[in-house]
């Protein structure tokens, strides 16, 4: 039988350094409190999805692997019943900061994968590792199992810092400024749980990048791209701010084209700050940073962030991590030597060596890139992949935004074991950043957003494109197919030669899938251009769609004229020409299969979309703050259970104590520091001028407040404890109270 989550603490505890234990402990306290119909559905959905918990669509009861469809299997030891959250699990995103994994942590993954979901790790476009039907009730376990070996999943989600992505040959790549890996943890890891970081309408994406040229990390999309570059053989970044997909596509625009790297973490806070204050909170449409840089104008943000920079209070932080920069190195596991010229190698070497081998800046060495169909790879892979990184690399290994692993280090004489290795576990696909690579976001597999099975029909493109690999020459092989469920941009379809994404039409009185078709969009020149959609074609005919384009690229491109170049010759007109011949759609009775989305025989329908879960509502912060002060009053009840007096009577005191301050905040912004201030204000604000007021018992809950921080430090008996307890939940509920009446009548201010 599977530990549980005590069981699990116990074992793990003191392998989780403090904060994250202490985090853990609060979500699984919140937890308990949401079983007891503490906190409302809107308060959790926001707090667990800040921990990296998702609700999960089930309206497809099968999922696409890319060859075959895969039934949906539920752990033995997952079984729904009274008091679970969810009617159904949900998924668990696991944050890897510039996709960096070792051996043992590829291992934590497989068991988890194994343990809680259905054996599948699935590799996003952010570099992160998602787990499919996961329950609520595990995420406790699955969270200090992470934690154990550093991994966190803390705002993998929600209106946050995302995950940190950074291109996956940093540090390798012959074509780099510097290695972006340091600065790019040191980053992710200063944001984390920021103060400056709590209050953005929407989420936050921050990418680096080596070089301006590549594809890399595609700086141009995200809210915050950091390309290296040097300026008197000085490091630092050209920074870009605003970028972002989605519904209304944005490219970044050039914050400044030098920053210097001590100045990297301050500025980056400095964004986030002006994020949080003037960033739109209500409509989360139009919340992301690129909205607030296109109202203010580049200038205007620029001049914004620049004072807010000034009046920053120092951070050690800022430089600390500089210290590390010069000693961070990966080194190999074994001596450099060439792959041999004219020996054997194993049936299907070549091919592989051709597409999925990247010779490293690094004499002697390689990179090796594990094509993964739409991201996903079993927990026995996982172990597997675990092996072959100790025996060949020091596990230097990385998730890339292509939905891929990579394997740095390798020596070019063990490419060919390595290469055995990888077929023996099913992962040696020779299709590395070909036409058969295809990116897909989940779709209507398990996303509340998914119009169209945008993994179903990746899955078929990659079957039929495959077959045909070996005919392709590099006109088509190079480029790349992106797909989306809906038009969000999950699978970054504005960047690839041909993107698609998931839309419905009416037809002969049935719904049936569609796919936008976009043409031209830029991988290189971090995503340096964005494709046009040029119109929706039934689902069913997207392969034959893609066939008939790429036929006239190849028949009609001039000298080395790039797809984009193409696309723009011909036109827009020209391009929609294309694709009319594929739009029409039979009747039902003439072809029922148009009416059935790929993988998936039922008939098609949109009815079970719901509210997407990308951001959660918008929760102001006293929302979270008397949240965090009932779960303070919660912890002193166990603390008195546990027989722990002291430590019980400080949590139910320090509670009243945080609900009062964010009461102060809620109406002026800056809140006192310091008990006495808190209560002095609290006193004059909020009891004198009656507005803490309940209707039947006037200021009493006020008056236990008072007088619990009279008694603050002094000895108490458990009976004590326990009234003082009692005391402060009716003083939170009275907190709670206070904000709806001020949030429905707002009283007058006299700071």
């Amino acid at each position: 039988m599977r530990p549980s989550n005590s069981q699990w603490k116990a074992q793990l505890g003191a392998s989780i350094p403090e904060p994250m234990a202490s985090e853990i402990d609060v979500f699984e306290n919140e937890i308990a409190l949401r079983m007891q119909g503490k906190i409302e559905d809107r308060i959790f959905a926001e707090t667990r999805l800040r921990r990296g918990a998702y609700g999960q669509r089930y309206d497809n009861g099968q999922r696409s692997d890319g060859t075959t469809t895969r039934t949906i299997v539920y752990p033995s030891t997952n079984t729904k019943g009274p008091g679970t959250l969810w009617d159904a699990p949900g998924m668990m995103r696991i944050k890897i900061p510039f996709g960096g994994l070792d051996a043992v942590q590829l291992e934590v993954l497989a068991d988890l994968a194994e343990e809680y979901s259905d054996g599948i790790a699935h590799i996003t476009t952010r570099q992160d590792v998602q787990l499919h039907f996961i329950h609520i009730e595990d995420t406790p376990a699955l969270m200090r199992r992470l934690a154990a070996v550093g991994i966190t999943t803390r705002e993998a989600c929600g209106n946050s810092v995302r995950n940190v992505t950074a291109c996956p040959i940093a540090g390798v790549c012959r074509t780099q400024t510097f290695d972006v890996t340091p600065y790019s943890k040191a980053i992710a890891y200063f944001l984390l749980g920021h103060p400056d970081c709590q209050t953005f309408g929407r989420k936050l994406k921050i990418a680096f990048s080596g070089c301006k040229d590549e594809a890399c990390a595609l700086v141009r999309l995200h809210d915050i791209g950091a390309i290296a570059t040097t300026r008197d053989s000085k490091r630092g970044f050209e920074l870009w701010v605003g970028g972002g997909l989605g519904p209304v596509p944005q490219q970044a625009r050039l914050y400044e084209e030098f920053v210097a790297e001590e100045e990297i973490l301050p500025i980056s806070q400095a964004i986030c700050r002006v994020f949080g204050r003037l960033g739109e909170k209500k409509n989360r449409n139009t919340a992301r940073l690129k909205f607030l840089v296109s109202k203010l104008g580049i200038e205007e943000f620029r001049r914004l962030v620049v004072e807010e920079r000034k009046i920053l209070p120092f951070d050690a932080r800022w430089t600390d991590y500089l210290k590390d920069v010069a000693a961070y190195k990966e080194e190999p596991l074994k001596p450099a030597q060439l792959l041999q010229i004219g020996v054997a190698q194993p049936e299907g070497f070549a091919q592989w060596h051709q597409n999925n081998v990247y010779q490293q800046r690094q004499a002697g060495y390689s990179t090796v890139t594990i094509a993964l169909p739409l991201g996903d790879l079993t927990a026995t892979q996982l172990r597997a992949l675990a092996d072959i990184s100790r025996k060949y690399i020091k596990e230097t290994i990385r998730t890339t935004v292509e939905q891929n692993i990579v394997l740095r280090w390798i020596s070019e004489a063990d490419l060919p074991a390595v290469f055995a290795e990888l077929k023996a576990a099913g992962l040696s696909t020779p299709v590395a950043g070909t036409i058969v690579d295809v990116s897909s976001c989940p779709g209507t597999d398990t996303c509340k957003l998914g119009i169209a099975s945008s993994r179903g029909l990746a899955g078929e493109l990659r079957t039929r494109l495959a077959a045909k690999n070996a005919e392709m020459d590099e006109t088509i092989g190079g480029l790349r197919i992106k797909v989306s469920g809906c038009f969000n941009s999950c699978g970054q379809h504005h960047v690839a030669d041909l993107g698609f994404y998931g839309v419905s039409r009416n037809k002969n009185g049935y719904t049936v899938p569609h796919f936008q078709v976009l043409l031209g969009g830029e991988w290189a020149n971090n995503a340096g251009t964005y494709g046009l959609a040029i119109g929706a074609v039934p689902s069913k005919r997207i392969p034959d769609t893609i066939d008939l384009i790429t036929t006239r690229f190849r028949t009609e491109r001039v000298d080395k004229e790039t797809f984009q170049s193409w696309v723009k010759r011909i036109g827009k007109a020209e391009c929609k020409k294309m694709i009319d011949g594929f739009t029409a759609v039979p009747t039902h009775d003439e072809d029922a299969s148009y009416y059935s989305d790929w993988g998936d025989p039922r008939e098609f329908s949109i009815g079970d979309i719901g509210v997407g879960e990308c951001a959660g509502e918008v929760v102001y912060p006293i929302d979270f703050e008397l949240v965090a002060c009932e779960r303070e009053v919660f912890e002193a009840q166990l603390a008195l259970e546990a027989g722990n007096v002291e430590k019980a009577g400080r949590m139910a005191y320090e509670s009243m104590l945080h609900g009062a301050q964010a009461l102060l905040k809620f109406r002026f912004t800056l809140a006192p520091e310091g008990a006495d201030k808190i209560v002095e204000d609290f006193r004059v604000n909020y009891f004198d001028t009656e507005i803490f007021f309940d209707p039947f018992v006037k200021g009493k809950f006020a008056q236990d407040f008072f007088k619990a921080h009279e008694e603050a430090g002094k000895p108490r008996t458990a009976e004590k404890t326990h009234q003082l307890i009692e005391e402060a939940q009716l003083f939170i509920e009275a907190c709670y109270s206070c904000h709806a009446r001020m949030t429905a009548t707002p009283a007058k201010v006299t700071a």
